[in-house]
């Protein structure tokens, strides 16, 4: 909630306002919507006598046009649902709108489907004399092109139709039964001699807790929870993992389960092994930095239970109000421009901030179309990590803010760019913090937060991927779930080596992971877009106000052209192994420099 007081601006938790995309989820309201859809819809089929190759280009950009307007209508009562269930995943009034608008979207998915396949099935000459011109419709033509990359790997259209009809029956079906079976969890936490009942959001802000012990009890308590949740979570991601394989590599004719979201991504399959093979062999610089951080803490080793504990031991924790105030001057300091963007999002009460029971745990940024704000939701506990969390999300929908002015077709950046501007914020937070502060002993405690949520995004990230890798390989060899416990285990040791102590209940962490299960191979993005910031970010530091508007150009592309392209113009080359070992080097400096502060 924002109240404007005579002096200022004053912000309070709350919970978001959706009415732009839907005023009420009255029957009848909600059936306006969907007969504006059909009509939209049968619009749009009518077009499906007139395709031809030899079709006038111009009747091609008006089925486009007609395209975007249906996808339009359906994105908005679509991301209603998706919102609504999120900020209370135990409401069944929410879960059968959105159950509803799944059946619908999936219907209108078959009717339409014949354009993209015929699309995608012209020859090259053919699809080249109908694109749109670049000058004029720059952002239909790239759709157009994006469109027919996947051109050896679609179906006929009975089998996409077959398909799509499986998956809202089958797969997102599943999908929901995982976000409502998680999202109903309660842990139990002694805290102060009370024992409390909390959210998993609420049970995380003490992994965070300057007592060792009630650190321990909080990861302990999580995974006493989902080790008895862990055969039905276990048996769910089998079958989603089968389901994958068998369309996407079987009848699809992926190279790879992982392929399926690199080309998603429009990112080659040789910048992605690149990645993880160089996060792989970087392992030790983060090994030194838990190795450093156990002395500081006084203790022979780090438990798992310890790599995110604060090298200070104060409970602070920051109000609300003086997060968003803090967060907003640092964009204001930075580009007035970003700054009045996030205030879009306060103002118009785009944010779900509050913590609830039922409400989703973590924090994401939704982008519906062009002409709404972003909305986004996070679990504001009060800790200090929560102020970063909120730089992020924020971070995403001043990026999605920033490609406003393209269709909705390209507004959105392809996942490893669209982390672009969400970690840049967090970097730009810390930079604030390190530039104000004298004391070594804060100094040190902010360099430290930084690295461990650099960690956090880059090496942890890269092993989800790794681990995802092994555990798909292993489902279709008929492993048990046991088996996966064991990999997991392994991934973990190989990733924390000899710096860190990693106990048994650790082995059920992977069932707790929402994107493994959600959107197969989505990590490595996180892994991506921290490596790229911290480049950018150098840079920043280098050439001061000069780097901004490059920086501004590129989270204004959204997705109107290619990852490659957009890197290229900023003089990267994402398949180039030394690239990425240049953002490892920049964190190797990062702990040079924590190890070099001198504490009396």
């Amino acid at each position: 909630m924002t109240v404007q007081t005579r002096n200022a601006v004053e912000y309070s938790p709350s919970r978001w306002d959706l009415s732009e995309m839907l005023p009420a989820p009255t029957e009848e309201i909600i059936r306006e919507r969907l007969d504006n859809l059909e009509e939209s819809v049968q619009t749009f089929e009518a077009a499906r006598a007139t395709l031809s190759p030899d079709m006038d280009p111009e009747q091609l950009l008006a089925i486009i046009q007609q395209y975007e307007a249906t996808a339009e209508q359906i994105y908005l009562v679509g991301a209603y649902g998706s919102l609504w269930f999120s900020e209370n995943t135990q409401s069944p009034e929410a879960l059968t709108y959105r159950n509803r608008i799944m059946q619908t979207w999936t219907q209108i998915q078959n009717r339409t489907l014949f354009f993209s396949l015929w699309w995608k099935n012209l020859e090259d000459e053919e699809a080249q004399r109908l694109l749109p011109k670049a000058e004029e419709h720059a952002d239909y033509r790239h759709f157009l092109e994006e469109m027919r990359l996947f051109k050896p790997f679609t179906l006929d259209e009975k089998s996409e139709q077959i398909i799509n009809t499986k998956d809202a029956n089958g797969t997102d079906a599943l999908m929901t039964l995982y976000s409502m079976l998680t999202n109903r969890l309660e842990f139990k936490l002694t805290i102060n001699g009370e024992e409390k009942t909390l959210t998993r959001g609420e049970l995380s802000s003490y992994y965070y807790s300057p007592d060792p012990e009630l650190r321990a009890a909080a990861y302990q308590e999580l995974y006493r929870v989902y080790a008895d949740e862990a055969p039905i979570l276990a048996q769910i991601y089998t079958n989603r993992v089968r389901d994958w394989h068998s369309e996407n590599v079987e009848l699809r004719g992926f190279a790879s389960p992982i392929a399926v979201r690199n080309k998603a991504n429009d990112i080659p399959d040789e910048a992605v092994d690149a990645l993880l093979a160089v996060a792989r062999r970087n392992a030790s610089v983060f090994q030194r930095y838990f190795e450093l951080k156990a002395q500081w803490l006084g203790m022979d080793k780090l438990r798992r239970y310890d790599v995110y504990a604060p090298l200070n031991k104060s409970d602070k924790t920051v109000p609300y109000n003086e997060a968003v105030q803090s967060v907003l001057e640092v964009f204001e300091q930075f580009d007035p421009l970003i700054a009045k963007q996030a205030r879009r999002v306060f103002e118009q009460n785009h944010i779900d901030s509050e913590v609830r029971k039922g409400k989703r745990s973590g924090a994401f940024c939704s982008t519906v179309t062009p002409k709404l704000t972003p909305y986004v939701l996070v679990n504001y506990t009060g800790q200090v990590r929560d102020v970063a969390t909120l730089a992020h999300e924020l971070g995403h929908a001043i990026h999605s803010m920033m490609a406003e002015h393209h269709s909705l077709l390209t507004q959105h950046a392809s996942l490893p760019l669209a982390e672009t501007a969400s970690v840049f914020s967090e970097m730009i937070m810390t930079d604030r913090l390190l530039a104000v502060e004298t004391d070594p002993l804060v100094r040190r405690d902010i360099l430290a937060a930084a690295v461990d949520d650099i960690y956090a995004t880059v090496l942890r990230q890269a092993y989800f991927v790794l681990f995802e890798q092994e555990a798909h390989q292993a489902i279709l060899e008929n492993k048990s779930p046991q088996a996966l416990n064991q990999i997991y285990l392994n991934n973990l040791r190989q990733q924390f080596g000899e710096s860190v102590e990693i106990t048994e209940e650790f082995q059920y962490e992977w069932v707790s992971i929402p994107h493994i299960y959600s959107t197969p191979f989505y990590c490595y993005a996180y892994s991506f877009g921290q490596l790229l910031v911290l480049a950018l970010y150098r840079r920043y530091q280098q050439e001061g106000d000069a780097f901004k508007p490059g920086y501004l150009k590129m989270l204004a592309y959204g997705g109107s052209a290619r990852p490659a392209q957009i890197l290229e113009e900023a003089g990267i080359d994402m398949t180039d192994p030394a690239f990425w070992q240049g953002g490892f080097d920049v964190i190797r400096d990062m702990i040079d420099e924590l190890a070099a502060i001198q504490i009396d």
